[in-house]
C-alpha cells in the first residue's frame, strides 16, 4: 500500500462535538409494539360512533404515531438543538396548514350528507 492512504480521521478539535448514541434493540421493539397498538386503536376508533369527534381522535392518534416515528426511528431524540429547532418549526408549520385547511372546510356553506 502507498503512504497516501485515505483516512477519515477527525481532527482532535472536532472529536469533542461528535456524540454517538447507541440505542438498544429493545427500545426499537417497544416503540414498534406501541405503534402496532396505536394502529389497532386507530382501526377500532374508526368503527366507533363518535360523531364529530372521529376526525379529532384519528388525527390525535396519527400525531402521536408520527412523533414516535420522528423521535426514535429518525433519531431526533438524540439530535442537536438545531435539529430540534428545525423539526419543531416543521411541526408548527404543519399545524398551521392543518388549521387553515380545517378553517376553510368548516366555514363553507355546504355540508356533506
Amino acid at each position: 500500500m502507498s503512504e497516501h492512504q485515505v483516512h477519515h480521521d477527525v481532527p482532535e478539535s472536532e472529536k469533542e462535538h461528535q456524540h454517538q448514541h447507541i440505542v438498544p434493540v429493545s427500545t426499537y421493539l417497544i416503540v414498534f409494539a406501541i405503534l402496532m397498538v396505536l394502529l389497532f386503536v386507530t382501526v377500532w376508533v374508526a368503527y366507533q360512533p363518535l360523531g364529530s369527534f372521529n376526525l379529532m381522535v384519528a388525527l390525535t392518534i396519527a400525531v402521536v404515531k408520527g412523533i414516535l416515528i420522528v423521535m426514535y426511528f429518525m433519531e431526533v431524540k438524540y439530535g442537536s438543538k438545531l435539529l430540534w429547532a428545525f423539526v419543531g418549526s416543521s411541526f408548527i408549520f404543519l399545524m398551521f396548514f392543518f388549521i387553515l385547511t380545517m378553517n376553510d372546510y368548516v366555514s363553507r356553506g355546504w355540508h356533506p350528507r
